[in-house]
């Protein structure tokens, strides 16, 4: 079982069963390594970064349910929606940003794990993971509409107007039709020489594809006409370093306010949700 299949499986729970004491123990060990891990990466991966990286200030910090398994944030007429995924436990839900309250819900069925999700004209599109499936909902009443076929994973996915851009892990962006989600192009995402893997959560802002990297605390900006990076978004300063966390507990989740240019971002199982404002890059 690689670090994929961990980070993923049953949407995060406890690498090792409660069979006693120490078990539990060995599991608040891996999981505090886990991090560790996810710590160093990050700080390995800062240092190689060819492009430039920006800070980001908190403006805000909202209540956010730390049950949610978040896979995608969409801000649309400021109301709020998130996609949730874990097998039994997908969702789509219009959220209240101030409380973090669940306004509205659809459950997906049990077999299927919830991803990335996008607005798209009136409606909201939400990708499965492995189920080959994607959904279509009237966003006014969350009413599932159709379905299309997904080739391979689905991850993450925004839209630039025109078409949809989906993440599937990998270092490649997909370019869908709208109108049947059939495939029409991909790039390949590189900083330099460097293929950027384990694209997640998308967001297109300003013309430029924005995206969470799977286990990193950084948010990477994409040229999507060739898939150069133009740049990072440092974020490792939003998790509280006095507080614990778990293994599953990754950065996910983008949504962009277009009236102040303001970014929504949170976590999976993340009891909060920032509002952020991202500096220009020295280089930019």
């Amino acid at each position: 079982m690689g670090w994929r299949t961990v980070g993923r499986w049953r949407s995060g729970l406890a690498l090792l069963r409660p069979l006693g004491g120490g078990v539990w123990l060995l599991t608040g060990l891996i999981a505090g390594l886990i991090t560790a891990f996810a710590t160093a990466v990050t700080a390995e991966a800062a240092r190689a970064f060819a492009a430039p990286v920006a800070s980001a200030q908190v403006v805000a910090r909202y209540p956010h349910d730390p049950d949610a398994f978040t896979q995608g944030l969409v801000l649309v007429d400021g109301v709020l929606y998130e996609g949730t995924g874990g097998y039994g436990e997908s969702s789509l839900r219009r959220v209240d940003l101030e409380t973090g309250r669940v306004l509205a819900r659809v459950d997906l069925p049990e077999r299927w794990f919830g991803e990335g999700i996008a607005d798209w004209r009136d409606e909201l599109i939400q990708l499965t993971w492995r189920a080959g499936v994607g959904l279509r909902y009237t966003r006014a009443t969350l009413e599932p509409r159709a379905r299309f076929a997904i080739q391979g994973e689905g991850w993450g996915l925004t839209h630039n107007g025109q078409q949809w851009i989906m993440s599937d892990g990998s270092a490649e962006l997909r370019f869908l039709d709208p109108t049947d989600g059939r495939e029409l192009r991909r790039v390949r995402v590189l900083d330099g020489n460097r293929p950027v893997r384990h694209l997640n959560e998308l967001e297109f802002v300003n013309g430029e594809v924005w995206a969470n990297v799977w286990y990193q605390d950084y948010l990477v900006r994409i040229d999507p006409a060739d898939g150069r990076v133009l740049g990072y978004v440092d974020l490792s300063h939003l998790w509280p370093e006095d507080q614990a966390r778990r293994h599953e507990q990754v950065l996910n989740g983008i949504a962009v306010e277009r009236e102040t240019g303001h970014l929504l971002v949170t976590g999976k199982r993340w009891p909060w949700l920032f509002r952020i404002e991202v500096a220009a890059a020295a280089s930019d």
